[in-house]
């Protein structure tokens, strides 16, 4: 009998202890979470018949590396890129096929808000959803394409890593955007600003812009504004509207935007 008793009470006080370190393991992760989105706050969105917006605000984030693949805002499934052993990834190709029509790659340098952030300790990952901050990148149509992206850490690594270890692994891919975001709005207004006035000088305008094409090449890359492709390539000879798209035609050129971003270029 006190054979037994002792038994009953190893098995308890080992399960005891067991379930103290799930606990524990459970707490971290949870504390990596937290500590994250209170580095990274989240933007707070709705969506309704008038369309997709932000509510809130979030941590400004700069793209630092070019294979984000963006879906549209309303889109349930994401094509998401990973960053492994210092190297992101791009989303597969059959996925990304899948969404070709609708989709396009974030440019470097663009801003984007954390969307939502999860931490899944036992398979050593991060994964941000991200979405763009039309309000910082200026542009003149609403966009919000939103992406995400999974962060590979070792196996085995992440449960003992210090948080700035791994927001300095998130910054090399998303960095927090140090500059006012009041200022980027600005800055955004005044090329609007400028772009009107070159319009508004008639002939003189648009022979600026075709002094412009003559001299140094001008580029057109996936993700571009209006006003950016305006300021390239001048006024185009044909416009056609239909909803969300845009066709701009040139004389050797076709350019495609979709929710005021080039999608195609032809």
């Amino acid at each position: 009998m006190v054979r037994m008793r002792k038994c009953q009470f190893v098995l308890v006080a080992c399960a005891t202890l067991l379930g103290s370190r799930l606990v524990a393991q459970e707490g971290g992760a949870i504390s990596l979470q937290d500590q994250l989105k209170a580095q990274y706050k989240v933007v707070k969105v709705s969506a309704d018949a008038g369309g997709f917006k932000v509510v809130d605000p979030g941590t400004v984030l700069e793209v630092k590396k070019g294979a984000l693949l963006g879906v549209p805002p309303m889109s349930m499934a994401f094509c998401p890129a990973k960053f492994q052993d210092n190297e992101l990834k791009a989303p597969p190709a059959l996925c990304a096929a899948m969404v070709k029509q609708v989709s396009r790659y974030l440019q470097v340098g663009e801003k984007v808000y954390p969307l939502r952030i999860d931490v899944f300790p036992d398979k050593d990952r991060v994964v941000f959803q991200i979405v763009e901050c039309d309000s910082c990148n200026g542009v003149q149509q609403p966009s919000f394409y939103k992406s995400e992206v999974i962060f590979q850490f070792a196996k085995g690594s992440l449960h003992g890593m210090q948080v700035p270890q791994v927001e300095d692994t998130i910054g090399q891919v998303l960095a927090i955007d140090e500059g006012d975001a009041q200022q980027s709005n600005a800055q955004g207004g005044q090329n609007q600003d400028n772009n009107s006035g070159g319009n508004a000088g008639g002939s003189g305008g648009n022979g600026g812009a075709q002094g412009q094409q003559q001299g140094a090449p001008q580029q057109v890359e996936l993700g571009q504004t209006p006003d950016q492709v305006k300021a390239a390539l001048g006024q185009p000879d044909k416009m056609v509207n239909a909803g969300p798209k845009q066709i701009w035609v040139y004389k050797d050129l076709k350019v495609t935007f979709f929710n005021g971003r080039v999608v195609d270029v032809q």
